[in-house]
Parts: C-alpha cells; structure tokens; sequence
C-alpha cells in the first residue's frame, strides 16, 4: 500500500428506493431507508477514500463500526456518506463517516478497514469449506 494522507475523502450516493427501504431489507417494518444500507453506503464511501492507494490485488476489508443512525429518510429522497481517513496505524485504517439526506445529517460512524492482499484473504476464508 501507498502511503495514505489523513484527510483523504471519499463519498458515495444512491437514492432511499424500494431495494433500500428497512421493511424490503428486514431491518424493520416501515418504508424508510434502512440502517443495513446506510451502513453499506458509508463502506463504501471509505473505500473510495482508500482506492487510490492500493497496489495491484490489495483490498480493504472491514473490521468494525460504531454507527449512529439519528434521523429517517422518507423513500424516493437522495442520500450520500462522506468519508474522511482520520487515522493509520500500520494495515488499519481508520475512518470518520457522516451521512445525509437532502435534509441534513441522518448518521454518523467510526470506521476501521485493514488492507489484506485479496487472493490470500479469499484462500484463507474459502478453506474453511474444506
């Protein structure tokens, strides 16, 4: 891995439809959108922050989150997470995460994601269905 800026951003996008409402999900009964894709949402906005420093077949994977949903969002409205790097130490990364909708914030979290080289990640983990 490259070394990485504290400060780098990421962000990612999508839309509170259908596919990412809690009662379609099974996270809840109401047609609002679901923490499950908040979360995913402010995953990969860190890996859109970190992307520009990997080397060939390196990854991140994610190994904890400390997340915070404080607001709903009706379906149909747009929502967003903005990634910053906030800490590395060795192979972990660690990041601060806001997300909104076209209100205001909706979420906050800590996020922590290690490099791994993906090929012997996907080996280690796939022996275990020896």
């Amino acid at each position: 891995m490259k070394p990485v800026v504290i400060g780098t951003k990421g962000t990612a996008e999508a839309v509170a439809d259908e596919s990412r409402l809690a009662v379609t999900v099974g996270s809840g009964s109401l047609r609002v959108y679901a923490t499950p894709m908040m979360c995913a949402l402010m995953e990969e906005a860190a890996c859109r922050a970190i992307e520009a420093y990997l080397e060939e077949g390196e990854t991140t994977v994610g190994t904890s989150l400390e997340l915070s949903h404080s607001a709903a969002t009706p379906e149909g409205m747009g929502v967003r997470a903005e990634a910053e790097i906030i800490e590395v130490s060795g192979r972990e990364i660690t990041y601060s995460i806001t997300a909104y909708d076209e209100k205001g914030v909706i979420g906050t979290c800590t996020h922590k994601r290690v490099q791994v080289g993906a090929e012997r990640f996907l080996q280690k983990t796939y022996s275990k269905l020896d």
